[in-house]
């Protein structure tokens, strides 16, 4: 008989999403490090486009890391299960790689290129490490449709509070550990980070007893079986490319708040505290809510509704500091928050958890872990697209710094996005 996850379990796991900060850190700081806007107190440390291969390449190793990993943890069976020694493997690594992107050996551009390529890619390669296996314990130890909604719904409560720590923080810990100097101030928020993003991740190491939960594994298929059978699920690929280009948009609209808060609307660097404040406590607000519509109205629905707000909002941070008065962006940025509660949070985990629920029984073989491997595939295509695109959008008519109209093409480049995500998820079948 299965026996039913209990509440602190679900909890426990929950507040091991904390690889959420460093994911932030990366969103939102390393453009912002290595290619700082002219107020930030920093140098730009090499040429826009060394910026975008060195990531690209990265990301590259990423990408070939997630289904793999995926897959090593569905075939592995140790002591403490599946999935759970994965991330304690990890989570150190992880927030070392983090802290080493603020450390690049300066003055030789080619030194530098060679630096963050192999710090990205030793990032992205424990991320996957964490994250894969992370996601995969949902339905790895929820057996019912009810245990795996509120999986994800911890998760994504948790996920949502990291996220914030990690945007609304730096901006404070900046000013008191830099007492005026934006290099020290940076390093030390980035270490403090890193460290809370450590100790969440042992938390699920410690304290969710996988083995005890989870169903016995009879077998699992050869890699190619199951990335064949997985493949040929249409509405899957449909999923995954509405996925994708979601967090295409996301992303590069994370990454380019903080130029918007002190580039175009003019405002200094605690008032980045106040805006992701604002993003994600509306985003927390409508967490209850969309939880209900979704119940009702299913995944599909709202997802589409919310990249339509996502579309409109987006683009009307175009007219901001031009037709909009600069003032109007804290309640552009506080809107936000209500299509990305779902979209960004609930969404993901809870769908994919149900699509690989569905495709192991149907393939009669358990593959959470390739399925997550996959999803995780193509989070970190997003993630590719965005920053090795941005760089170059940022500098759009300047003579390699930031400009304005940059600023602007990028906020274009993300609404866009958006739109192609919904096309993908309107042709998805729940």
């Amino acid at each position: 008989m299965e026996k039913r996850l209990p509440k602190n379990i679900q909890i426990f796991y929950g507040l091991g999403v904390s690889y959420a900060i460093v994911d932030q850190i990366f969103a939102q700081w390393i453009l912002y490090f290595y290619l700082p806007p002219e107020t930030s107190g920093l140098k730009p440390i090499m040429a826009p486009i060394l910026i975008s291969v060195a990531l690209a390449i990265s990301r590259v190793v990423d990408m070939i890391t997630d289904p793999l990993v995926g897959f090593i943890s569905d075939k592995y069976n140790g002591k403490w299960g599946r999935r759970i020694p994965f991330i304690a493997f990890g989570a150190i690594p992880l927030s070392l790689a983090t802290v080493g992107f603020f450390y690049p050996p300066i003055g030789n551009n080619t030194l530098t290129f060679i630096y963050l390529a192999l710090i990205g890619s030793t990032f992205f390669t424990f991320y996957t490490i964490v994250g894969a296996p992370y996601n995969a314990l949902i339905p790895e130890i929820g057996h019912t449709s009810e245990e795996r909604l509120n999986l994800s719904t911890w998760q994504s409560v948790f996920r949502l509070l990291y996220t914030a720590i990690a945007m609304i923080l730096p901006g404070i810990l900046i000013k008191i550990i830099g007492h005026g100097n934006t290099l020290v101030g940076i390093r030390g928020m980035v270490i403090i980070l890193s460290i809370l993003s450590g100790a969440g991740a042992y938390i699920t190491v410690f304290l969710v007893p996988e083995k005890k939960y989870s169903i016995p594994v009879d077998k699992v298929p050869k890699f190619k079986d199951s990335f064949k059978f997985i493949i040929k699920d249409r509405s899957f690929i449909y999923y995954l490319l509405g996925l994708l280009f979601f967090f295409v948009g996301f992303n590069s609209l994370r990454a380019i708040m903080n130029y918007y808060v002190e580039d175009i609307m003019g405002y200094g660097k605690s008032t980045i505290t106040i805006v992701s404040a604002l993003l994600f406590g509306v985003a927390a607000l409508f967490f209850y809510p969309i939880n209900l519509l979704s119940k009702k109205y299913g995944y599909r629905k709202i997802m589409l509704v919310s990249l339509g707000l996502l579309f409109f909002l987006t683009l009307s941070l175009i007219g901001l500091g031009r037709v909009i008065p600069n003032k109007f962006g804290f309640a552009i940025f506080a809107l936000l928050g209500i299509p990305i509660s779902g979209a960004a949070f609930i969404f993901p985990p809870a769908m994919m958890s149900d699509i690989s629920e569905r495709l192991s029984r149907e393939s009669e073989n358990r593959i959470e872990g390739v399925c997550f491997g996959i999803q995780g595939f193509f989070l970190k295509m997003a993630f590719l697209i965005s920053i090795a695109a941005l760089p170059i959008i940022l500098v759009i008519g300047g003579l390699g710094e930031v400009t304005n109209k940059g600023i602007y093409m990028a906020a274009i480049f993300s609404a866009f996005s958006f739109v192609i995500s919904f096309f993908f998820y309107f042709k998805y079948k729940e």
